[in-house]
């Protein structure tokens, strides 16, 4: 009997560990419930404003609790919580917000805010104790996604318990309709301990002054470093509409490292830093603003409203967690003459395209349609984010019967028509060259076709052709900002500029049908582009060459970079066939396809300096192609398989932040044989030319079919004129929120106002009763020494692990409301309303910002073929 008792004993003490196991998320859920009964169920997003994901996850949902701005550039506060007492570390941000409506978003963490009221004006302040900046959002940047292993540490005996969100409203002609605005944030947060904490390290400039009518204004900021170690692994932009480019650096040694380089009018999100920049004692920190006062009648001053101006450079760092330091600033310019020596990039401008410009600062004519443009365009922007579209061929562009040669090179022009490049009636195949690439069939005299043909991108109807008697064996094309065709042949190992109506080229380089590798030869280079911007030349040499040229506009050889990759191993800057360029004018980069090691790489084009590497494994051994699209999007295509292998031809679509693979795509009539090059538009439609086929394939983007379904929630369907099925959401009241993590929110049906589902309850209090059920029955009828000692230390391991806690120390910051009156000469009125942002209506496109691990290179492949 007393075994028994003890075995009771034992299932009490079990009952009470599943029980207080299963407490935790309830616990949040209940924390939470009265914060949430007061508000709008239109303003809680997913109807839950805390998720749970398991014992230590959790999202939590941030919101303006439907507010109307009355008068422009009005800041509005709220505070949250932490829904739980231990600590966690914030490890994901999803913003909901539209520039239509909201300037931008602040995030801070402190432990009391200066207000209890539902939201309040921040004039009032933001926390009366210190805040720091966790998260800022403008100009419809996409989700912020911490590294892995890295957190923002809040809660438990020392860090923020309140979430403070600032919102600014800049122009509140959009609230005409007396429409509510429910912007906010989505927090992942876990309790799992991050082994690296994140913090926020803000340069701004505070005494700025911008004259009238002056073309170029630069705002410095440098500040030396002295705590621990931290490395850089992301950075965000913000000026007002003056501002031309932001550019952050660390300096060592006399050495400038580039941190980040950006434009203030493209959206401010925190974009990856391309390159690991790592921060130790006494290193300087440094950033530089550039503005242009033209336009302006009177002085701009640093200030929060519209008419100033705001010099802002975030970095997102992290740190090891007992040296974490949660959030640091720089307000200074400790020496003013290190900025004689900045690097000659920091002073040029990144271009955005006017139409943009107006579009991101109001000047649109206001019509019946506007309201509607406007709509589908951000969610085509959302779709580039979320990743809810797909390539398929465009099945009735009859350019896929036309009669080619050999398709060796696509491009667009200045009015988006296709230009193709192909071989006519020559080959290049096994007899085309010997073994010292000379080209040993100019018997058979140049290409006597139209070797350069434009097409109309939507009915492939011939526009204009050219290039009679010009060429033995095309290989690359590009067109430049004037519409001019650079290309390359590699039987003549020359690269060429022709004009589109002009018969001779405008510009040679190279010496016809000598192969070499010195400043003045190529040999048989594949590709050539040209920078919008300073009208460089880079040439891709190439099949027995493995170097990048730069030249001037003129033609005049400015260096290489590159080398051909060892047999064992193929490091940055090691190329085996570099066979295809795509340039990334806006972050100043150059990618090349890499093609027999399958990658591709990119490079700084000022200095070559490699800036990282994008290989997947579903690139099989060879890359052809690589093309840069607007919204941040690297198309390729890769090479047929070798005998064994299961990596399939075909087509991709990546996010070139992150490198991640969004989508692949194959043509439905005919097959890839060997594509040879790729180029896209700015609305995502994708040309794939293919060498062994001779023919154009032409691929559209459309919804994915999942979200096509969504019928009920108000999605409007609309042909183009090309009959491809875009769908174009347009929710009728607030759109739903589409959260990164919400394939896990499944685990949690909503069926109530409170948040808490009454499925979710009753099943968490049903399965300790099933449980101790079953193991009182199981004891019933086996013996009382199957649960001796060991049994019982188990059990103790078990309950230990499901109830254990993490705890530490949190980390804190400055008040930036008292920060900036303290200095001398600044009197901005309104700046105390602790905003580091600005008040323009802006509008522009945006990227994606997940992850994906890169593969290991590919082992050496057999000799490369011909193409």
């Amino acid at each position: 009997m007393a075994g028994f008792g003890s075995n009771l004993l034992i299932l009490l003490l079990l009952f009470q560990n599943i029980c207080l196991g299963f407490r935790s998320p309830l616990s949040i859920f209940k924390r939470y419930k009265d914060i949430s009964a007061s508000l709008p169920n239109e303003c809680l997003g997913s109807d839950q404003p805390v998720i749970s994901f398991g014992l230590s996850d959790f999202a939590l949902d941030i919101r303006m609790p439907a507010v109307t701005p009355k008068q422009s550039d009005t800041y509005l506060c709220m505070s949250v919580p932490l829904p739980v007492d231990d600590e966690a570390y914030v490890v994901d941000f999803k913003p909901h917000a539209s520039m239509d409506t909201v300037h931008h978003m602040l995030l801070f963490g402190c432990n009391e805010p200066s207000s209890t009221e539902n939201y309040w004006d921040c004039d009032e302040g933001t926390c009366k104790d210190k805040s720091n900046i966790l998260y800022a959002w403008a100009r419809n940047a996409p989700p912020t996604r911490l590294p892995k292993g890295v957190g923002f540490r809040v809660g438990g005996e020392t860090g923020s318990r309140y979430f403070v969100l600032q919102v600014h409203y800049g122009d509140v002609s959009a609230f005409r309709d007396k429409h509510k605005d429910c912007s906010g944030v989505t927090l992942h947060l876990t309790h799992q301990k991050q082994p690296l904490i994140a913090g926020m390290y803000l340069m701004m400039s505070v005494n700025t002054v911008i004259p009238p009518g002056k073309k170029v204004v630069d705002a410095d900021i440098a500040c030396h470093y002295k705590r621990s170690p931290m490395h850089l692994f992301a950075y965000r932009v913000h000026t007002h509409r003056l501002g031309k480019v932001v550019s952050g650096y660390r300096v060592r040694n006399g050495q400038w490292t580039l941190i980040g380089r950006q434009s203030p009018q493209l959206p401010q999100a925190f974009y990856p830093v391309q390159y690991p920049v790592d921060i130790s004692y006494d290193d300087i920190l440094a950033a530089r603003c550039v503005f242009s006062g033209e336009g302006r009648t009177t002085e701009t001053h640093i200030g929060g409203t519209a008419n100033d101006e705001m010099c802002n450079f975030y970095i997102m760092y992290y740190m090891e967690a007992k040296h974490a330091v949660s959030y640091m600033t720089c307000t200074q310019n400790t020496n003013p003459e290190m900025f004689r020596n900045i690097p000659q990039e920091a002073n040029i401008p990144i271009p955005v395209k006017s139409d943009v410009m107006k579009m991101m600062h109001g000047h649109h004519e206001e019509t019946k349609d506007s309201d509607t443009s406007s709509l589908l365009q951000q969610d085509k922007k959302e779709d580039i984010l979320d990743q809810d579209f797909h390539i398929e061929e465009a099945v009735e562009w009859t350019g896929l019967d036309l009669k080619l040669g050999q398709v060796s090179g696509l491009a667009l022009d200045p009015e988006n028509n296709l230009v193709v490049f192909h071989r006519g009636d020559h080959v290049w195949d096994e007899n085309s060259f010997d073994s010292k690439f000379v080209y040993q069939q100019r018997g058979l005299g140049p290409i006597e076709q139209n070797t350069i043909i434009v097409l109309n991108p939507s009915n492939a109807k011939l526009l204009h052709s050219t290039g009679k008697s010009l060429f033995y064996l095309p290989h690359g094309l590009s067109v430049d900002k004037n519409g001019n065709y650079w290309v390359t042949d590699v039987a003549l190992h020359q690269v060429f500029k022709l004009g589109a109506k002009d018969k001779e080229p405008l510009l040679t380089l190279g010496v016809p049908l000598q192969p070499g590798s010195d400043k003045n030869h190529f040999c048989q280079p594949t590709d050539v582009a040209v920078d919008p911007i300073t009208g460089s030349i880079y040439v891709s040499d190439g099949y027995c060459n493995s170097r990048i040229i730069q030249f001037s506009p003129n033609g005049l050889y400015v260096m290489q970079w590159g080398e051909e990759s060892s047999l064992d191993r193929s490091g940055p800057g090691q190329f085996r066939i570099p066979h295809s360029l795509a340039l990334i004018p806006d972050l100043s980069q150059l990618c090349v396809a890499d093609r027999e090691n399958g990658r591709i790489q990119c490079f700084r084009l000022e200095t070559g300096e490699f800036t990282g590497e994008i290989k997947h494994k579903a690139f099989g051994r060879e890359l052809f192609a690589v093309s840069y699209g607007p919204g941040g999007l690297l198309f390729a295509v890769n090479g047929m398989p070798y005998p064994g292998e299961t990596e399939s031809v075909k087509g991709f679509v990546m996010n070139f932040s992150t490198g991640e693979i969004i989508d692949t795509f194959i043509p439905l009539r005919k097959s890839f044989e060997m594509p040879h090059d790729i180029v896209a538009s700015e609305d995502r439609t994708v040309f794939v030319g293919d060498v062994h086929a001779k023919a154009v394939w032409k691929f559209a983007s459309v919804e994915k079919m999942e979200h096509r379904s969504v019928k009920k929630a108000g999605i409007e369907v609309q042909e183009t004129k090309e009959s491809e099925t875009v769908a174009e959401a347009r929710l009728k009241n607030k759109p739903e929120a589409r959260d990164p993590l919400k394939n896990k929110q499944h685990l949690v049906q909503q069926t109530s106002s409170t948040g808490v589902s009454f499925v979710l309850i009753t099943t968490l209090l049903i399965i300790p009763v099933v449980i101790l059920l079953v193991i009182l029955v199981f004891i019933r009828w086996r013996k009382p020494t199957v649960y001796g000692a060991d049994g019982e230390r188990k059990l103790d391991s078990s309950s230990g692990r499901i109830l254990g806690r993490l705890r530490g120390k949190g980390g804190g910051g400055i008040n930036l409301g008292n920060f900036f009156p303290s200095h001398k000469g600044y009197s901005r009125k309104g700046f105390d309303r602790l905003s580091t942002e600005g008040s323009d209506q802006e509008k522009d496109e945006e990227d994606g910002t997940d992850s994906e691990e890169e593969c290991s290179a590919s082992p050496l492949p057999p000799p490369p073929s011909s193409s």
